[in-house]
Parts: structure tokens; sequence; C-alpha cells
């Protein structure tokens, strides 16, 4: 669980980042869990747009992703996710 401070600073670092994954119409799928799950191993720390179209609500989205990929929920700020998991073996970002 990521404290007060560090959502802050997370949320710092992620202003400038780019999603790379986007939920369309087909929701969140097993397959799509699997490649976040990679690319979070890769980054430590993401953003996923929601499309227009998407059926589900972004805060349901935003869970299953959560769930899935076992990742700290950052912020959902307008249609836009972001997501934090400490790397392994490829650690970039020192947590305050």
């Amino acid at each position: 669980m990521l404290t007060g401070k560090q959502k802050r600073f997370l949320r710092s670092k992620a202003h400038h980042l780019n999603p790379i994954f986007q939920v369309g119409k087909g929701g969140v799928n097993d397959n799509m869990i699997k490649q976040v799950s990679e690319a979070l191993e890769a980054r430590e720390l993401m953003k996923i747009s929601i499309l227009q179209n998407c059926d589900e609500d972004k805060d349901l989205v935003a869970e299953q992703i959560v769930r899935g990929t076992k990742a700290n929920l950052v912020q959902i700020i307008g249609n836009m996710i972001v997501l934090y998991k400490e790397s392994k073996e490829n650690k970039q970002i020192q947590l305050p």
C-alpha cells in the first residue's frame, strides 16, 4: 500500500508519461492483464487510457487491472489510470 507522499511523488513522475495501453470496447481480458504485467515489470510506472467506447465504468476497469497485475493504483484522472508496481529485476524508481 502506498502512502500519500509516495502517491504524490509517483503522480509527479507519471505526469510526463504517455499512455501505453488503451481499454476499448472489449474491456479488460487475460491477454491485456499479461501484457500490462510485463510492461510494469519493465517500466514500474505507467498510464493506461480508457477510450470513449469502453462499456465498463473506469473504476471497475482500474480495479480489474490492479487485481490482475497486483499493482498499486496511483490515481484515476479523467479517462486515465496511473499504475505502479515495483520491479523485481529492473528497479528504477526510489520511493520517498
